[in-house]
């Protein structure tokens, strides 16, 4: 899901949920507000198991990276893994290592 368009969808039914942004300036070190608003708005995500990441860009990465863990931790969901991620490949290798439990929802 997009959180700039996708404002009001639900992640409540999700057993898992993967957050990734970009730095959306060079120098930046927050988050798009989108972002935060996206999962202040998604349903039940309290106690969600989730996974963290940024792209590999801007200057700022680690800052980047603190400020969606922090946001989503303040919304409760339970952070199992983080990354910097360099590029959709890696992406897609990381995904499929994450250990998630398809049983509980």
């Amino acid at each position: 899901m997009d959180a700039r368009t996708e404002n009001g969808k639900s992640l409540t039914s999700f057993a898992y949920i993967a957050v990734g942004t970009v730095s959306p300036a060079p120098f930046a070190k927050m988050i798009p507000d989108s972002l935060g608003a996206f999962l202040k708005s998604a349903g039940h995500i309290s106690g969600k198991r989730c996974y963290a990441f940024i792209l590999n860009k801007g200057l700022r990465k680690g800052r980047v990276l603190s400020s969606l863990m922090k946001m989503m931790e303040s919304e409760g969901m339970y952070l199992k893994k983080s990354d910097i991620l360099a590029n959709a490949a890696e992406a897609e290798a990381v995904g499929s290592k994450l250990h998630i439990d398809k049983t509980s929802v």
